[in-house]
């Protein structure tokens, strides 16, 4: 047995030719920096920012998701994202629970040799110098922090249960579709829409997911979307950095190498979500006269969504401009829009997912179209003449393309949200008995956030002994 593992060892080297330790590593890091924006970023920020009573069930649909995508994505979910076509739209599902650690570059999997025809030209991509496991992780964490940010939408009163259904369905009808479409060699691929990483496919999707399936689950209650203070602001910009910072590798690693692009993302990233911060805070201290934490946080985030799709392919003086459009427009659209359109008013968009990420998805979609230079997306995609329309890119059709792709992902994740939302309505209710409603975290999980006396939502003050004067409530045992 030695003397054969010792053979299997001499003629297959731990180390291929084609293997980069240096992009692997960079990959693999990468791919913790975007697990970490959701577990522990977004648990932390989502029990946070809401309402003590739902700090516990707000951070637990986060944490759920996060692991219940996991088996989903090794099981079927991501080769019919990245896998070999089934339709123009998606690919076969197969599991990806077997990865072949040492083979020939050229025998990687589909997922590292997309290819894009224009009439009869046939132009590759750059393939990974690493395994297809270090892919399946990368994307994982992709796939992960999309359902999670759809939960922001409907925190506060989806049951728990139809969440937990919810979660591997959506995955595998809708975010796969989206990821194969752009990503994986699906038609909008092909036509050249350019999605560097994810502002479609995560952010486009999950906002626009996100108040279509708060449209069918229906409102919080009448007190709490009356009053819905966050618990922890403190908590909420710790969540909130590791979500700007972790943004290093959900953009530095959408070139699957560390090369230039991967450095101008990172770069970019961070020019574009410090101008927005600036921006978003300015104006609400000229409209408001007094300046948010929470609007801080709102204006890092739209920016951090409005880059994504042109990170790497964009000079830092379109980083500046994106992040001025994307600390104003999306500003509007939810300080001053929302509350004047009688449509939106109805919807209950608990976080705001929809002007935070469809809203600056869109934005940052389009404007890739505009500004994206022709050097840095012959590097990224190898596809000759591609390039924004400042730059007098085939007359600007890169622009129409954008918008016609950005129309195809916000028309599929309506439809199939809302079959979905519609076919677990038959079998569980989509949202919370009233009873829970009322209580929070203690009815629906049996555990509450903060074991504070007398500070519970039901706790009983309203028996106070005045003439004590010493803070205890009549019928209440001080045993902390």
């Amino acid at each position: 047995m030695a003397g054969t593992a010792s053979i299997a060892y001499q003629n297959t080297s731990t180390s291929p030719d084609w293997l980069n330790k240096g992009d692997n590593a960079w990959q693999m890091t990468s791919a913790t920096f975007v697990g970490l924006q959701s577990m522990p970023g977004l648990v932390i920020l989502y029990g946070s920012i809401v309402k003590k009573k739902w700090a516990v069930n707000s951070a637990f649909m986060a944490l759920y998701a996060f692991a219940a995508v996991w088996l989903c994505w090794v099981i079927w979910a991501y080769n019919m994202s990245f896998g070999d076509r089934l339709l123009p739209f998606w690919g076969k599902a197969r599991p990806a629970l077997v990865q072949s650690f040492l083979v020939a570059r050229s025998e990687l999997p589909a997922t590292a040799s997309v290819h894009y025809h224009d009439g009869s030209l046939e132009v590759h991509m750059l393939r990974p110098f690493y395994p297809a496991a270090t892919m399946v992780y990368f994307q994982c964490m992709f796939a992960s922090i999309t359902i999670v940010i759809l939960a922001g939408s409907l925190l506060g009163r989806m049951n728990i249960k139809a969440w937990m259904a919810f979660v591997p369905l959506w995955i595998t009808f809708s975010y796969t579709v989206c990821a194969f479409s752009l990503w994986g060699g699906g038609f909008l691929f092909m036509w050249g829409v350019i999605d560097y990483s994810g502002g479609y496919v995560i952010h486009l999707s999950s906002g626009i997911a996100g108040i279509t399936a708060a449209y069918w689950v229906g409102p919080r209650s009448a007190a709490d979307k009356e009053r819905f203070p966050p618990n922890n602001i403190l908590l909420v910009l710790a969540g909130a950095g590791l979500l700007w910072l972790g943004w290093s590798g959900f953009n530095g690693g959408a070139p699957y190498s560390a090369n230039i692009d991967s450095s101008m993302a990172v770069l970019n990233t961070h020019i574009c979500a410090s101008t927005s911060l600036l921006i978003w805070t300015l104006l609400d201290v000229f409209f408001f006269g007094k300046p948010s934490v929470i609007g801080a946080v709102q204006g890092m985030i739209t920016s951090l969504v409005c880059i994504t799709p042109g990170a790497g392919l964009v000079q830092c003086w379109a980083a500046v401009v994106m992040g001025i459009l994307s600390g104003s427009i999306p500003w509007y659209t939810m300080m001053v829009l929302h509350k004047k359109w009688s449509f939106m008013q109805r919807i209950d968009d608990t976080l705001g997912v929809f002007h935070t990420h469809a809203v600056a998805g869109f934005l940052g979609g389009a404007t890739t179209g505009l500004f994206a230079e022709p050097t840095l997306c012959s590097l990224f995609l190898s596809i000759p003449d591609s390039g924004g329309a400042v730059y007098g890119g085939d007359g600007g059709s890169q622009f129409g393309k954008q918008i016609a792709g950005a129309v195809f992902v916000i028309a599929w994740n309506v439809v199939i949200t809302s079959i979905i939302c519609i076919l677990i309505s038959i079998v569980l209710p989509l949202r919370m008995a009233d009873e829970q409603l009322l209580i929070g975290d203690d009815a629906v999980h049996g555990e509450e956030a903060y074991a504070i006396w007398a500070d519970g939502e039901l706790s009983d003050i309203t028996h106070y002994d005045e003439s004590t004067h010493n803070g205890v409530a009549v019928g209440v045992t001080q045993n902390i």
